[in-house]
């Protein structure tokens, strides 16, 4: 059998290693496995459960290479026709919306991180050998190898420990052919004892990474809940163009009718003004009608875009989920603002993280005053060379060298750690204006949400009255025109209110959906998960129904009727 030298197996042998390295897939899957298993182990400690996350696309398995501009361009070609219900259009915003995609690639490059910053608390192999050759100016050659392989590990309470085996080979290949081998075992650790000594400070960036991933899925969990509301109410915003198109086309075809009847009539009982005041009054409507048609496309086209959709795709919607909204009619809450505040204290998301940096604000000056201390530690070493070279198993553990010792650097010079230390009082105090801030916001968003959404209600109410009050007043001016007791400018003012309290029904209805949504979203508790959440209460937890008479926003006195603006500020 051929022997080779040993400077080959160990020049060799990291080579041998690279090239039996991992592949770019092998590492993609590997970096994805580590974040998807922290996603979930969070997402259980907070929810409860853990979601399928991911953030492949269409395009993750494929070679960046391989994507040409013209399929981009070919796949917004195609022309076809797709209806959709508001389920499927969050779907398709789940999957196709590109911000959504966004957000989700943040909490994966946070996660990532965390495995950056989790990987050096873990033990750190390392192994390498360099080969010289040289020629002296005698003329005499030589080759040295160098190789050394261990293994280092940082601990969370500051300390380094590290293990080493390194081998030296000198070999002459002229005059003397002499050779000589050492094979070292070595042992280090050293651990600080002030300056960066415990888990607060020496793991303070894996800390912060920890931390920061559940802000992270905080963050993205209430991102979440507000995409699918705004879908939701992007739908219905479009249906209830829809409504208004139905009721400018009516309206346009009752003005058509009018004229045709008062032109009917001009011969010798209507007047020309009036005929001129009813073709003008058509015209209008007219313009009105085409308006409506025009806004309501130019809505659908940024709907598509927020479903990730082309331009080419004929988008339709589902007339009965606006039906079903008129039929489940407003659904009350009846929260005071005091029942309000606190749930949101208990259930907000983004307010949660609010208070966590907080705190984070507190740990980093505890941090930053570490700084400020000597560099004081103990440390020991310890080496032993093999009895023969490169043999591993023969060291002769009687010979060991050690040192055991302490190591101190006084503060003489800690101006940038004076400075990084008065920065984190100010961010401290920074973080606790912003803190009392957000609950003083939260709290006047949340007494402002109650009294909009009490506004909201009694508006669609009033409404409500008033399309029954117009269409009583159409009918009975187009009576009273026929038998000659009224004029035309009746019928055209009846008609102007019917249209006008028919669309602000419309208006109502989704408004206060809208304003309920965002409530329950400002509060932490919107339940999303429920089949047609937006006909129901959609809360995670029991709220009372109907509007309470203590609530801020009253403005109803008991008796049903509006308060007196003494009562209104006797509260």
């Amino acid at each position: 059998m051929t022997r080779y030298p040993l400077s080959v197996f160990l020049v060799c042998s990291p080579m041998l290693l690279l090239w039996l390295g991992c592949s770019t897939t092998a590492h993609r899957e590997k970096a994805d496995d580590a974040v998807y298993k922290i996603i979930a182990q969070v997402e259980e400690d907070i929810f409860g459960s853990a979601s399928d996350f991911s953030i492949d696309t269409p395009y993750s398995g494929r070679d960046p290479a391989d994507i040409s501009v013209d399929e981009i361009f070919a796949e917004r070609e195609g022309r076809v026709r797709k209806i959709i219900n508001i389920d499927d259009a969050i779907d398709l915003g789940v999957i196709q919306n590109r911000q959504y995609q966004s957000q989700k690639e943040q909490l994966y490059l946070t996660t990532l991180s965390l495995t950056g910053e989790q990987y050096a608390f873990n033990p750190q192999f390392f192994a390498g050998s360099t080969v010289v050759r040289t020629r002296s100016a005698d003329g005499e050659k030589s080759e040295s190898a160098n190789s050394d392989f261990g293994v280092g590990q940082l601990l969370t309470t500051g300390a380094n420990i590290s293990i080493n085996i390194a081998n030296d080979l000198l070999h002459f290949l002229t005059g003397d052919p002499r050779k000589s081998a050492t094979s070292t075992l070595s042992f280090s650790v050293f651990q600080p004892l002030l300056r960066g000594a415990g888990r607060t400070v020496a793991a303070e960036r894996l800390t912060q990474a920890e931390r920061d991933v559940i802000y992270s899925i905080r963050d993205f969990s209430h991102f979440q809940n507000e995409f699918t509301t705004d879908i939701t109410i992007d739908y219905f915003r479009l249906l209830q163009q829809k409504d208004t198109i139905y009721n400018e086309y009516n309206n346009y075809q009752s003005r058509i009718a009018a004229t045709r009847y008062l032109r009917a009539r001009s011969v010798d009982r209507e007047k020309a003004l009036d005929v001129n005041q009813a073709e003008q009054a058509e015209l209008s409507a007219k313009n009105r009608y085409i308006n409506a048609i025009v806004s309501y496309k130019n809505s659908l086209d940024r709907f598509k875009i927020t479903l990730g959709l082309p331009q080419t795709v004929d988008l339709q919607l589902a007339d009965e989920e606006m039906e079903n909204l008129q039929e489940a009619g407003l659904i009350l809450l009846a929260p005071d603002t005091e029942q309000a505040f606190r749930i949101a204290l208990e259930h907000r998301l983004p307010l949660l993280n609010a208070i966590d940096q907080f705190e984070d604000a507190q740990r980093k000056v505890k941090v930053a005053a570490n700084q400020l201390k000597a560099d004081l530690g103990i440390f020991a070493t310890a080496s032993v060379d093999s009895e023969e070279p490169i043999n591993y198993n023969q060291f002769d553990f009687d010979r060991v060298r050690s040192t055991v010792g302490i190591q101190i650097d006084l503060p003489l010079d800690r101006l940038r750690e004076r400075n990084s230390y008065r920065a984190a009082l100010i961010r401290f105090e920074s973080e606790l204006r912003s803190l009392g801030l957000t609950l003083d916001d939260l709290r006047s968003s949340i007494d402002g949400s109650l009294r909009e959404l009490e506004r909201l209600k009694q508006n669609y109410e009033i409404q409500t009255n008033a399309v029954i009050l117009a269409e009583k007043q159409v009918t009975g001016a187009q009576l009273s025109i026929e038998s000659g007791n009224a004029i035309y400018r009746d019928l055209e003012e009846a008609q102007d209110d019917l249209i006008a309290a028919q669309n602000a029904q419309t208006a109502g209805l989704v408004d206060y959906l809208e304003s309920r949504l965002n409530l329950l979203l400002d509060l932490g508790i919107l339940n999303t998960e429920t089949n047609q959440y937006w006909l129901t209460q959609a809360s995670s937890i029991n709220l009372p129904s109907g509007i309470g008479t203590n609530s801020i926003s009253s403005t109803i006195s008991p008796d049903g009727e509006v308060i007196t603006p003494e009562q209104l500020f006797s509260q």
